[in-house]
């Protein structure tokens, strides 16, 4: 198959340019044809760049996807024909982001909806943007749900973007401290353990503990890099496992502060994106499936998807969280209070912003105790290894 650019208008007079896809020009223009296309002008495709080696390897950020869904929601909101504003898109875009756009046209253009085309790319389009977009087109409403897309979309990345802003300043730290502890260890002790052993002084209790760990380094470090290979990969693949995943989502909620946080953030997410769906029509039980294969936390997918099969058999939605401790008690009670007047979407909604103003609460005190806490780990650091050194050289002034 070859790619041929094309530019030509259809019935109704509009201008159509583009790329298709055929074994040769011939079948191109009667491919053309067949869809109602007068052929102005229809060339193959022959122009290399450089940038199409590398767009390939390239990834899809979440941004590349919120300016798409914005720039096409406006688009279609405007009037303009679906593959005229994925061809505009494609050309002004200079990320990977060009690449799939050209290829979600060409599907377009061989008589494939949207949402079959953006299946097909599951890397960059979510099942839960699938879903969406195919109740839109279904519905005849495809620019509106690619406006609360966008929206939703625009949350979610300025929400995982404060999150992971406000654990940059400890993870920094900690970094640091690692790396001047294996310059001490490396470097500096050994050298003053050579001036020890000449003064021939009696080491005390804290300065032996610390030239016996740099020895263990020094001598060791092969050791030490092997445990912390075997150790990542031990991890990793535990993680992967559906009991260790679900083992350390556990254990990770039962801790102080990053517990209650992980779990208001996943929340957060379940109540905008299920509040999406079921707003877009979908039936509540296909969204509650959705929404459950793309949550971050196994453990409360897993509650979704029982809520799921509780709906299905008949039982009220609140009634199956209620019964489930993973879930607050206010997740219930607000999701009663939208059965009974008809008003889950908002109900829905209001509890996202709510999981969402608890998150950021928890994200200020985390931020906030973090600094004293790591002031006092630096401290007790930092006097460890002055006493060390000091203490010696104390007895050594002191017995003259």
């Amino acid at each position: 198959m070859e790619a041929f650019e094309y530019k030509g208008k259809d019935k109704q007079g509009n201008l159509r340019v583009g790329i298709i896809e055929a074994s040769d020009i011939k079948q191109a223009a009667n491919t053309l044809r067949e869809h109602e296309i007068f052929v102005i002008n229809l060339k193959r495709k022959s122009e290399f760049k450089i940038s199409s080696l590398i767009t390939p390897f390239k990834k899809v950020s979440d941004s590349d996807t919120v300016n798409f869904t914005r720039q096409l929601s406006t688009m279609v909101m405007a009037g303009l024909p679906l593959t005229d504003a994925l061809t505009i898109l494609r050309n002004q875009t200079s990320t990977a982001m060009s690449s799939v756009i050209g290829e979600i046209l060409r599907d377009v253009e061989g008589g494939s909806n949207l949402a079959s085309s953006m299946e097909k790319r599951p890397q960059v389009f979510s099942k839960i943007y699938v879903a969406l977009i195919r109740a839109g087109e279904a519905a005849g409403v495809l620019d509106q749900v690619l406006i609360r897309l966008a929206d939703t979309l625009e949350k979610q990345r300025d929400f995982k973007s404060k999150t992971k802003g406000a654990l940059v300043y400890p993870v920094i730290v900690i970094v640091a401290m690692i790396i001047v502890a294996f310059i001490m260890m490396i470097f500096v002790i050994p050298k003053l353990t050579v001036m020890y052993k000449d003064l021939g002084a009696e080491l005390p209790t804290p300065t032996k503990i610390l030239i016996a760990a740099s020895n263990f380094s020094i001598s060791y470090w092969w050791i030490i890099l092997i445990m912390s290979v075997v150790g990542f990969f031990t991890y990793s693949n535990f993680k992967k496992t559906p009991f260790g995943k679900r083992w350390l989502e556990k254990f990770t909620f039962n801790m102080p502060v990053f517990g209650p946080l992980k779990k208001e953030i996943t929340l957060a997410e379940f109540t905008r994106t299920l509040s999406l769906l079921s707003s877009a029509g979908i039936p509540i039980v296909d969204s509650l499936n959705i929404v459950s294969e793309g949550m971050d936390s196994a453990v409360l997918a897993d509650g979704v998807k029982d809520a799921a099969h509780q709906v299905e058999k008949g039982f009220p939605l609140a009634s199956t969280f209620e019964t489930n401790n993973n879930f607050p008690p206010i997740l219930s009670q607000m999701i009663r209070v939208g059965e009974e007047t008809g008003k889950i979407d908002d109900v829905l909604k209001k509890l996202s912003i709510y999981f969402e103003n608890e998150s950021e609460n928890l994200i200020k005190g985390l931020t906030t105790a973090m600094e004293p806490i790591i002031m006092v780990i630096l401290g007790i650091g930092v006097g460890f290894l002055i006493l060390s050194v000091i203490l010696p050289i104390y007895k050594l002034t002191t017995s003259f």
